[in-house]
């Protein structure tokens, strides 16, 4: 049995060092509610590390983002973000109104969209799919307006 790697075995394994803001970033998320945005990240890691800005902790999600380490979430009241799990393939729910964010575990990819891509002359690598519209607590204050 192989033992499951941790966000920084993944980030060493990719070649990059583990630096302190990085270690950091990664640590937040187990203080930070579901779905930190980079705010909430920077004030986790800034109870260890006070003088760490918004930039430094926006090009470490970045660069965790696009290694797959972390998933971005697109909202209209900010983004946020989860540690990406293999294990678990999902997509979300996102309410416009207040932003409330949920795991869906359907996936809507089917080999279709690879073979259109292919057509086209590209392979698909990966994919993002948000649900976007009302949770139940905002359709119900909407309903009562």
């Amino acid at each position: 049995m192989t033992k499951k790697q941790t966000p920084l075995d993944r980030l060493r394994d990719k070649g990059y060092k583990i630096t302190p803001q990085r270690r950091a970033v990664l640590q937040a998320f187990a203080s930070c509610p579901p779905f930190p945005t980079a705010q909430q990240i920077r004030e986790e890691v800034r109870k260890q590390q006070p003088d760490v800005s918004l930039d430094t902790i926006y090009r470490n999600l970045s660069l965790l983002t696009e290694l797959d380490i972390v998933h971005e979430i697109f909202r209209s009241s900010g983004n946020v973000y989860e540690l990406a799990d293999a294990a678990h393939h999902h997509h979300h729910l996102v309410c416009t109104e207040c932003g409330r964010t949920e795991c869906i575990d359907v996936c809507p990819m089917t080999d279709a969209y690879a073979q259109e891509a292919a057509k086209k002359g590209f392979q698909i690598t990966g994919h993002i799919f948000e649900f976007y519209g009302l949770c139940q607590k905002c359709q119900q204050k909407k309903h009562k307006d």
